[in-house]
């Protein structure tokens, strides 16, 4: 196009091309291109003030800037770690930040890669074989886990058994997936925060599809026992889905030598920046499952010539196949963050990812005694290793302490009355200073 650019930067039309485009679909006047009724039409001011690009820049930083100054640890699910800029610079490239689903493997070859390189790193990580790229959250990932069991098990049955502890948001998902599956959702007892053994064997039996746990619990302590309630599982004839993340997964047991079927998560523990609720979840699978795997895979095979080529060797939701085929509607792509997550897993290579999950340990113990040694608070609670996180025990009301903290520029979680749970990573540790002089004066 020709011409001198008018008007708004998101639509650089001069006049003559409006007046040509409007010329081609037969219309007089650009209004004449919608039809919006009378009675919904605003025909009022907005009342905002005209401003070019830079002024636009100036009024969005001062509105930001009216943002309170606040340091976060809070965690129970929602984790952040430092993101190293290579991933915001790679990832931004045009031809991954355009793209969609990578439907045409000619000309995504490179985003198809690194997608088969995210579900490698995934496999070596678990011991499973089968990963996928990707799922909406770790609850998304944690329903679709169920409605696999009911589809693979060979006898009936329709109790899925999780921790008490199990977040409210989590469950909820699960259980709206249950539903249309005919399933039930029933909770089991856990002991020092941990899941009690002796409780949860007297509750599974021919008739549990699933039994689902988490390494870490969303308290932070790390569950001892998996082997355990694995065989527990394979002795009903159950699955067992584990929840965990890609950074406790380079530390911990891996899910395949605990006897774990399918491994469920968000993996936007990497890759990602601190938005609560922004994330990805993970799904790794056994082989045998490989054709009731929610989402898409991407393979890798070879072209004509020869050569190494990647492409969606499985689309297993319903607009690809047969409604009646189909496992999972899983639609809205998560390949982007996936990629962010694959670039950042790279970044850190194996050595890194471990020292970063040795310093989640590190930092949580470290604090909990700090913490410990503060009149009228005593952590950890539980008595156990933790990871990331852990509760401590106030003598004052929980609430009030963590308002009083807020204000002073400290976001921590109230469990209940008497109980606040604190986060650290490697993107918070340096304000544990403040936060422990804060809960001082305030605990």
């Amino acid at each position: 196009m020709t011409g001198t650019r008018e008007g708004s930067p998101y639509a650089p039309h001069t006049d003559a091309e409006t007046r040509a485009m409007l010329e081609t679909v037969g219309a007089d006047d650009v209004d004449e291109l919608f039809d919006i009724p009378e009675a919904v039409q605003f025909d009022r001011a907005f009342g905002i003030e005209a401003r070019d690009d830079a002024g636009t820049a100036r009024e969005i930083a001062g509105t930001l800037a009216e943002n309170d100054d606040m340091t976060s640890f809070l965690g129970r699910g929602h984790y952040v770690h430092h993101v190293p800029a290579v991933v915001d610079r790679l990832s931004s490239r045009s031809e991954f930040l355009t793209s969609y689903t990578q439907y045409q493997p000619e000309i995504a070859q490179g985003f198809l890669q690194a997608l088969f390189e995210y579900q490698s790193m995934l496999v070596d990580l678990t011991g499973l074989p089968v990963a996928n790229a990707s799922m909406y959250d770790h609850a998304t990932a944690l329903g679709e886990a169920a409605t696999l069991a009911a589809r693979v098990r060979s006898t009936s049955g329709s109790r899925v058994l999780v921790p008490e502890l199990l977040p409210l948001r989590r469950r909820s998902v699960l259980e709206n997936y249950a539903e249309g599956a005919d399933l039930t959702v029933e909770s089991y007892p856990t002991d020092d925060g941990n899941a009690d053994l002796d409780a949860l064997t007297s509750m599974v039996d021919s008739d549990t599809l699933m039994v689902y746990a988490e390494n870490p619990t969303v308290r932070g302590t790390i569950e001892e026992r998996l082997s355990a309630v694995g065989d527990l599982a394979a002795d009903s004839e159950a699955l067992f889905c584990l929840g965990t993340d890609p950074v406790a997964l380079s530390l911990l047991e891996t899910p395949a030598s605990v006897g774990a079927d399918v491994v469920v998560g968000d993996a936007g523990t990497l890759g990602l920046g601190h938005a609560h609720g922004m994330g990805h979840g993970l799904f790794v699978t056994r082989e045998q499952f490989l054709r009731q795997v929610p989402g898409r895979l991407v393979g890798a095979g070879t072209d004509e010539r020869g050569r190494r080529a990647y492409t969606l060797t499985l689309q297993t939701r319903e607009q690809h196949i047969r409604r009646e085929r189909a496992t999972s509607n899983i639609c809205t792509n998560q390949a982007w963050v996936a990629l962010r997550t694959a670039i950042h897993l790279a970044w850190l290579g194996p050595d890194g990812l471990l020292e970063l999950a040795e310093r989640a340990v590190r930092d949580a113990r470290t604090l909990a005694s700090r913490v410990d040694d503060i009149d009228g608070v005593r952590a950890p609670v539980h008595d156990r290793h933790h990871f990331r996180e852990f509760l401590a025990a106030t003598d004052r009301p929980a609430p009030e302490i963590r308002d009083a903290l807020l204000d002073r520029g400290y976001a921590v979680h109230a469990v209940d009355d008497h109980r606040l749970q604190l986060c650290v990573t490697d993107a918070n540790e340096h304000a544990t200073d403040g936060l422990v002089a804060a809960l001082s004066e305030v605990a």
